[in-house]
Order: structure tokens, then sequence, then C-alpha cells
């Protein structure tokens, strides 16, 4: 249903940029300040890209249905200690005006593929908790909660 190719340079620096700026969205959703959020994606941009070229276990990839680009792919084996066979999910997005459609699944679905083709056998992500659409579809795929992490916010 579809298939994922590799994102070109020329499309690269702008989806990066894009996606810095949803990721400092999407923390700041999550209830982390301004100033986390911003040190949050800084270490992340310095860990994983040098010079805007992601370092070279970085796999992203752009989702294709047909001829026609609907959404992102981002992953790589897991860096942080984890697993040697262990590979992780930075982003999956599907463009908005595609979604519902089961692309997120079928995504998914050839990301786990692409990862035991590679040599992986397990598939890790983090999901914010108030995406419930995106924690619904993991859920749906057998994707087991290893961690909830809580806090709250008072006086």
């Amino acid at each position: 249903m579809v298939r994922l190719a590799e994102k070109p340079p020329d499309r690269l620096a702008a989806w990066l940029s894009q996606t810095w700026v949803s990721y400092r969205n999407s923390l700041i959703e999550a209830g982390f300040t301004s100033d986390e959020a911003d040190a949050n994606v800084q270490r992340n941009t310095t860990a994983l890209f040098v010079d805007g070229a992601p370092n070279s276990d970085q796999r992203i990839f752009d989702v294709f249905e047909g001829d026609v680009v609907v959404g992102t792919l981002w992953l790589a084996p897991r860096r942080d200690g984890g697993s040697p066979d262990e590979w992780y999910i930075y982003d999956v997005a599907i463009e908005e005006e595609f979604r519902g459609r089961g692309l997120g699944r079928a995504t998914m679905l050839a990301a786990e593929s692409y990862v035991a083709t590679n040599g992986g056998r397990r598939l890790a992500l983090n999901v914010f908790g108030y995406n419930t659409v995106a924690r619904a579809l993991y859920d749906s795929l057998d994707y087991e909660v290893v961690a909830i992490a809580m806090r709250k916010e008072f006086g």
C-alpha cells in the first residue's frame, strides 16, 4: 500500500526545519516550557545531525502512495544503550490531507519490514500522551507501553 524512498537532499533541509518546529510545538503542548523545548530540540539536533545533514545511521524516507508523497518516516538503530537489534522511530507523519486512509498503519508495517530486513528485531518509539490517535494505532499494532512519564504543575 505504501512505498518508502530515501528523502532526497533537496527536500531534506525544508523537512528538517519543519520537523523541529513541529516537535518543539508538540513538546510545549505536552507541558514543557519554551526553554525546555528549545533545549530538547538543540540536544537532539546536535546528537543526530552534523551541519544540517543526518548522521550516517539515520534513515529518513518519503512515504509514497503510488507516485504521491503522503508522509515521512524517520528511524535509526537505537543509540542510547538499547538492544543492538533495536531500532527507534524518531518521527512518523502522514500529511493531514491523507490521514484516515490506513496510511499510518501501512507506514508502520513498512517500517517494521525495513527494520527486519536490516537485522533489527525490535522497534521502539515515544508518543505524546495527548496524541490519542497515534496511541490507538500503536496499541492496535501490538506496541507495548514500557514507561509512562507523568508530571503535575502546581503553585
